[in-house]
């Protein structure tokens, strides 16, 4: 299905997420973290393009893994994502679900 985000026509599907990674950019990972209340800012786009990153070697993600990576610490990640950090910051990185988030 398609949704609009930032003047786009986005491939998602019924839960949010971008089903082509490839139509994800900087304007489109704003207006997706806008939807819930987070401004992004420099540190943000690190956590988002090492997710990036991680799907595109076909990487598993979890909140321990992120946590291990070096990027950012789990609290960091916390903070930089409330509520979610997985399941947020991928679906604002443009990345499908991970298997590990529910």
């Amino acid at each position: 299905m398609e949704k609009i985000i930032a003047g786009q026509n986005i491939d998602v599907n019924q839960e949010g997420y971008l089903t082509d990674m490839n139509q994800w950019n900087e304007s489109v990972a704003k207006a997706l973290a806008e939807e819930v209340n987070i401004n992004l800012t420099p540190r943000h786009f690190e956590v988002l393009n090492f997710l990036r990153e991680q799907q595109q070697k076909d990487v598993a993600l979890t909140i321990r893994g992120v946590g291990n990576s070096g990027v950012v610490d789990i609290k960091e990640f916390y903070q930089l994502f409330p509520k979610g950090p997985l399941k947020l910051s991928s679906k604002i990185a443009g990345i499908p679900k991970p298997k590990s988030c529910i």
